[in-house]
């Protein structure tokens, strides 16, 4: 069974997105979280609804090394006693990863932001010594044994490859517990198509439960639910699971 969670802070590597706009609300909702830290290349315009609730750490230049640091800086300068040996109270979460246009990049292009930037995010996490749990979004079919010749477009063998080594990337880095989540097609993304989402929609029910459409508010809302009652293992979540913690979230 899963364990509620001590965490009263939040960090978040991707926020600028569709998903990781619905995950900022949603842990700008949440009471439990007091302190919710937002790492982008500029600001979002959140600041004056959020309050003092938001922390926003701007890293213009988002290579590796910087957004590590970035990462490792932000988490030690909200410690609620700096004075303290640093404890796991604080929850990973990433949603980063090129939205559109994969086809048009290059293997190492797409590479150099999916996987680089989020293992370097979790080796920031780690290193803080506050954080052990990552609540971490990739897609459906990741793969990172899969071909990488031909287009690297979502649903294709080269972007389901780039998605699976970004999961083991994140693995990699050491931390506790990596919570995975894949959708497949997301509604709500700007990216979407709403005329494909409504007949996605339509059709899920003939679909198989992993290849479903997923709306932004739902991905969020499961991330949450599991790193509010984190499990005692490193998961994956599909469609179905996920639909199952949204009602924890609450």
């Amino acid at each position: 069974m899963p364990t509620t969670t001590t965490a009263t802070t939040a960090i978040i590597l991707g926020a600028s997105g569709s998903v990781g706009r619905a995950l900022l609300a949603e842990l700008l909702r949440c009471p439990q979280f007091t302190r919710v830290i937002v790492i982008a290349r500029r600001p979002l315009g959140a600041q004056a609804e959020a309050g003092a609730k938001l922390v926003e750490c701007l890293v213009p230049d988002m290579q590796p090394p910087a957004l590590t640091q970035a990462v490792v800086d932000a988490l030690k300068a909200s410690e609620p006693d700096s004075g303290a040996d640093a404890v796991a109270d604080a929850v990973g979460f990433s949603v980063m990863g090129v939205g559109a246009n994969t086809a048009k990049l290059s293997l190492a292009q797409h590479r150099a932001i999916d996987v680089d930037l989020n293992a370097a995010f979790a080796k920031g996490l780690k290193d803080s010594g506050r954080v052990h749990h990552l609540a971490f979004m990739s897609a459906v079919g990741a793969d990172d044994q899969a071909k990488t010749t031909g287009s690297g477009a979502a649903g294709m063998p080269r972007y389901a490859r780039v998605k699976g080594e970004s999961e083991q990337a994140v693995l990699n880095q050491g931390l506790a517990l990596v919570s995975i989540f894949r959708p497949s097609l997301i509604i709500g993304s700007v990216h979407t198509p709403g005329i494909l989402a409504a007949v996605l929609s339509f059709l899920a029910p003939l679909m198989p439960a992993k290849y479903r459409p997923i709306r932004t508010t739902e991905i969020a809302q499961a991330m949450v639910a599991a790193a509010r009652s984190e499990p005692h293992q490193s998961w994956v979540y599909s469609y179905t699971e996920m639909k199952a913690l949204i009602p924890q979230a609450t």
